[in-house]
């Protein structure tokens, strides 16, 4: 019996935890670190103050767990993807798209890096995680690239960790500034019609970057 009650004691406390961080998510997003109030994260979560110092320890280390939490996400939903490194170009195009649909239908990814930016990266350099999950999202392009290469496709110069920044800069930039960018150019930036034209423009752009040159452009 003892063991069946911390058993549940112990699925209990994990809800608890995943509740929390839920909240936090959701509080940093909208109201950024400074106004995500360790009162309002409790109240989000239906849970106390108390509950998040004793998971979380303070509001830094728990905003430290939410960028955490972001990135692992986001590489577990890459890992689900079919990626077929035979066919180089059409699976560079398939992870493009993957990456920009993924910022589009999750904006909280995009306000949990820019608000980490805006700090300069301090909650970063505390995690003992973020290099871990920086190799698992930088180590998908590997095989394709490479395969790449032994088809003569790809350019043998070709640096991967520049085609992750690459790809990573051209779908976080549109949706990190696109209200700006609404007003800047005149036109509804968020319109599907835009953001299916940037997607076709960077796809492109992508393979194009990697792309063996024709001999007359040496």
């Amino acid at each position: 019996m003892m063991g069946k009650n911390t058993g549940v004691r112990a699925q209990q406390a994990e809800e608890t935890r995943a509740r929390i961080l839920q909240a936090a998510i959701t509080v940093f997003t909208r109201d950024g670190y400074s106004g995500g109030r360790i009162e309002k994260i409790s109240a989000q979560a239906e849970s106390n103050d108390r509950m998040i110092y004793y998971y979380f320890g303070s509001k830094e280390k728990l905003f430290v767990k939410v960028l955490e939490h972001t990135y692992e996400r986001f590489n577990q939903a890459e890992s689900t993807l079919q990626l077929d490194p035979s066919t180089p170009e059409q699976t560079l195009r398939q992870l493009v798209a993957f990456v920009w649909d993924y910022y589009v239908t999750h904006p909280e990814f995009v306000a949990i890096l820019s608000i980490e930016n805006l700090h300069k990266g301090k909650h970063a350099r505390q995690s003992s995680e973020l290099r871990r999950l920086s190799g698992e999202a930088v180590g998908v392009l590997r095989p394709i690239i490479e395969a790449g290469q032994q088809q003569g496709l790809f350019r043998q110069d070709v640096d991967i960790k520049h085609v992750y920044l690459m790809i990573a800069s051209l779908c976080y930039f549109y949706n990190s500034n696109l209200h700006t960018l609404t007003s800047f150019l005149g036109q509804d930036m968020g319109a599907q019609g835009q953001r299916q034209d940037w997607l076709v423009f960077i796809q492109d752009l992508v393979v194009r970057g990697v792309r063996v040159l024709p001999e007359s452009t040496i």
